[in-house]
């Protein structure tokens, strides 16, 4: 579907910002902000198959849209939440389980682009990500 392809982070705004948010240490910080993601998405109906790979982990991700799953951040930060489909923008609802807090995310295609915004305690980041 729209979002199937192999995906390259291109840049990034506000992304130390959210990371400090989320408490994050600045080691990770900085590492986290050059760790040359490459994301792949494939999507069949409603279950999406997501493949991350970046400088510290390649993980796997299959969710099916609407149903409630886990999923653990590299810097380790565990979530629990659903991904939905909302028009042409996937919106995703998580609750870190150390603090109950809530995590927001979404992606959607704005011309070539692939763009994944991140909303936590009032602070917004992006990572843009180029077709490869």
């Amino acid at each position: 579907m729209a979002f199937d392809g192999n995906w390259k982070v291109d840049r990034s705004e506000n992304y130390d910002k959210f990371m400090e948010q989320m408490g994050i240490n600045i080691m990770k910080r900085k590492l986290g902000a050059h760790d040359n993601l490459k994301i792949t998405i494939r999507q069949e109906e409603n279950k999406f198959t997501i493949k991350e790979s970046s400088t510290f982990r390649t993980i796997e991700i299959i969710f099916m849209l609407g149903v409630h799953f886990e999923y653990t951040l590299a810097d380790g930060t565990e979530l629990s939440g659903t991904w939905n489909l909302e028009g042409n923008k996937l919106v995703g609802k998580f609750n870190r389980k150390d603090n109950g807090k809530e995590l927001k995310a979404f992606r959607e295609l704005v011309g070539d682009e692939l763009i994944q915004t991140y909303m936590y305690e009032g602070v917004e980041a992006k990572r843009i990500f180029k077709r490869v």
